[in-house]
């Protein structure tokens, strides 16, 4: 059998180039790359800040909670310093936030929420936040990882690329026994990130979408002062990823299988 599938890789790629040959194979090997979400029971969806899982994911999220998957947020940060008010201060902010985002969570269907607290624009890129990560993978046991896509380019905030770049390596690490023995492995099937510039699946979301906007509008501290413009941007781009989808509204993810994450070229492929 082995054989033949590379046989069949041979042919394809002599017609076709190997980069379309090695699609079309990773596309048949890996089923939830046409969809990651179906069998799915348990969804982790990591977020810097409170409201990136709303923003990036929020009704994608709310399709799933429709269905009953159980879906927890991990926050890795307080939040503490998102305002352009220089009177705020950064504890009372954090308390605000926080608030805002059980309520957004509540909107969504999310019942569990995991807070780290690391101070806002200081997650440190380092092992101690990747063990912490790792141990709520091994705690909830999800099917599906959702993190902020670390390589979306011009990127400029360092939680966000540190976050999405920690939530693969424990992601990674976690079915492997000898990485922190405190807990149970726990294989993780698929990584799905959002905030990417180069999505490979689309999730029509026209039932939920205002649900998504309700949610944002949750954290006012966010966005109330700018909410025509944001909310406009939101609309257009889920509508431009709508008409690529067939539905009036969408949202776009980068769909990685598990087991890609570590020396495959597959991984930019798929």
């Amino acid at each position: 059998m082995q054989g033949s599938l590379a046989d069949e890789v041979h042919e394809l790629a002599a017609r076709l180039g190997a980069h379309e040959a090695l699609v079309r194979v990773a596309r048949e090997l890996f089923e939830e790359l046409a969809n990651p979400f179906e069998g799915c029971t348990r969804v982790l969806c990591v977020q810097p800040h409170p409201d990136d899982c709303e923003y990036g994911a929020g009704a994608t999220l709310a399709d799933l909670a429709d269905r009953g998957v159980e879906i927890t947020y991990l926050t890795l940060t307080d939040g503490s310093k998102g305002t352009l008010d220089p009177g705020m201060e950064p504890r009372r902010l954090a308390e605000v936030r926080r608030r805002e985002q059980e309520k957004a969570a509540g909107i969504i269907g999310v019942k569990r929420l995991v807070w780290l607290d690391y101070p806002d624009g200081e997650l440190p890129y380092g092992a101690e936040v990747r063990r912490r990560i790792l141990g709520v993978i091994r705690g909830v046991k999800p099917d599906v990882v959702m993190a902020p896509d670390p390589w979306l380019m011009y990127e400029a905030h360092p939680d966000h690329r540190h976050g999405g770049l920690l939530t693969l390596e424990a992601v990674m690490f976690s079915p492997l026994p000898l990485f922190d023995r405190g807990s149970q492995p726990h294989s993780v099937r698929t990584v799905v990130l959002y905030y990417t510039a180069k999505p490979n699946y689309l999730h029509p979301v026209d039932r939920t979408f205002e649900r998504k906007l309700e949610a944002l509008k949750a954290h006012e501290s966010q966005f109330a002062h700018t909410w025509q413009t944001f909310e406009l941007y939101v609309r257009v781009l889920a509508a431009a990823y709508g008409g690529q989808a067939g539905s009036k509204y969408a949202e776009a993810f980068r769909v990685l299988p598990a087991l890609l994450l570590h020396a495959s070229a597959l991984s930019q492929l798929v």
